[in-house]
Formats: C-alpha cells, structure tokens, sequence
C-alpha cells in the first residue's frame, strides 16, 4: 500500500477537534482533511483566552508546548472526542540574533485512541511582531501602517502592563477604531504616553497564519513518517547526536553526525547518519581548525 493510504486508512470515520477561537481552522483544516482523511470540527463554546493571551492580561499556563496539550486535553474533554488538535504560538528576539524578532509555531496532535502524540513545528523571522509607547494618534498610525494596517491588527493599550478590560483595545483594523482606542487610552493616561502592539492573534495577523500553516504541512510530514517495521504513523526523532568530523583534522564537531528515530507502537529504533547530506564539517566551525 502507498503511504497515503495506509495513513487513511488508520484515520478512516475519524473526527478531530480543534482547540481555536481565532480561525486557525482557514489553514488547519483544509490540510489535514485532504492528507490524513479526516473530518475536523471547531467547537462553538471553548474560550482559549483562559489559557493565556498575547496581550498579557491573562498569564499562559505553562510553557508553549504545555499550553497547547491543556488546550488539546480540554477540547477533548468538552467534546468527548479522542483526537484533539491545538496550535501555540511564541514570539521574541530570535536566539542567536537578538535584534531580529522571532516566531515559533506549534501544532500539537493528540489521538488517545491510538496513544499517539505528535507536534508540528515552524520557526521564522517573517513576523510583524513589535510594540512602541506613543503620544498621539500620529505616531499609532505610523506604527500601524509599519505594522502591516489595516491587513494586520494592532492592540492600543492605556498602559503597556495594563490589565484591565477597558485598558485594552484589541483587534484594530480600522482608521476610525484606531482613533477611538487611541483616545480613549490618551484620556486614560497619567503622562500622555500609551502603548501600541501588533495584535498576534492569528485571525488579525495573516503573517502569523503562514506559520501556523507552515506547522500544521510539519506535522502531515511526521505522521506521515511510517515504522519501517511496523508501519505506526509518527516514527518519532528521539536523540540527535553531534560529532560530524571536519574537513581538516577530522576532530568531531558539534554539527550533526547521526539522528535517531523510533516507534512508540513496536519500540524499533532506526539509526540515520549523516542526515544533511554531508559527511565531513566545513573547518570554518572546528574548534581546532577554527578557534
């Protein structure tokens, strides 16, 4: 059988939730109904602003990764439904080049009836991520039109640690509401200064979609890695062992010498050496060679 129908066939008459508010379904849904076979529903009456918001008046849970799992394990628990889907995103300066800012998208899949748990990731620096203080409503249009306004939304708020329901002004894709929030935030403000954001909920940032879309093609990609042995869907990356040899001296590196995969379902482990393509480290990132 092809992979495609092996895939199919272990997802046949299969539902999965999706744990959103923010219509990430436009770009979940479409891929894994046409690559996994299955039929994906958004229920109505599940709030994932109780998990965490991007705006900060409400805390996320936990990390990125346990964040998306209580969405998924809660929409589960709300549906009863057994294959949940939940995507989570974080966004900052990026690790190795701090003055770039830095999106990172998860999409986690959870199947309790088949013990399966698999998450689809996208990292990039395509973000409109970004915040500023200002004084007028000059310099929040300005920021705005930067930002990517009206395509992309903005949050204006009173304070940037501001809390409070009429502090914060989300969803801001308009001249005329930009003007009211800016107002409102300006009549609100002890020294005339308040704090315009990107809004990074997905429905108000179609920049942010593109990752989430590019997550959830990462995650068809994993399932869709079969057990040699056992043709499980999600043969698992578990370790990645440095040590690829330079070029020159041939003392290990710490570039990727070999990656190990297994299956959850059979415990088959499968070496891959040599995952880049490439057998021997440019000198340029040996320590001896390169100091």
């Amino acid at each position: 059988m092809e992979k495609e129908e092996i895939i199919k066939d272990f997802f046949k008459n299969r539902i999965g939730v999706l744990a959103t508010m923010h219509k990430k379904e436009t770009v979940i849904s479409p891929i894994l109904e046409k690559e996994l076979g299955i039929r994906i529903i958004v229920p109505e009456a599940f709030n994932t602003d109780e998990f965490g918001t991007f705006t900060r008046d409400i805390e996320r849970r936990g990390n990125q990764l346990e964040t998306a799992k209580y969405k998924a394990e809660a929409v589960m628990e709300l549906t009863g439904e057994t294959l949940a889907l939940a995507s989570e995103g974080s966004f900052g300066p990026h690790p190795i080049t701090p003055f770039l800012p830095f999106n990172r998208e998860i999409v986690v899949f959870i199947d309790k009836e088949n013990d399966l748990e698999l998450i689809g990731e996208a990292a990039t620096t395509a973000t409109n991520f970004n915040h500023k203080p200002v004084k007028s409503l000059q310099e929040a249009h300005e920021f705005a039109i930067e930002a990517g306004f009206p395509e992309h939304g903005v949050v204006v708020k009173t304070k940037e640690l501001s809390k409070k329901e009429d502090e914060i002004f989300k969803g801001i894709t308009t001249m005329k509401d930009l003007e009211l929030a800016v107002n409102s935030a300006l009549s609100g403000s002890i020294d005339g200064v308040i704090h315009i954001e990107t809004d990074m909920r997905a429905l108000y940032n179609p920049t942010r979609m593109k990752n989430i879309e590019a997550a959830t093609r990462d995650l068809v990609k994993k399932i869709y890695n079969l057990c040699p042995k056992c043709l499980w869907p999600g043969f698992t990356l578990v370790d990645r062992k440095a040590g690829l040899p330079c070029g020159w001296c041939g003392i290990p590196t710490d570039l990727t010498l070999s990656l190990l995969y297994s299956c959850k379902k059979c415990g088959y482990n499968q070496q891959q050496l040599y995952p880049e393509g490439i057998k021997k480290a440019d000198p340029g990132r040996c320590k001896f060679c390169n100091p």
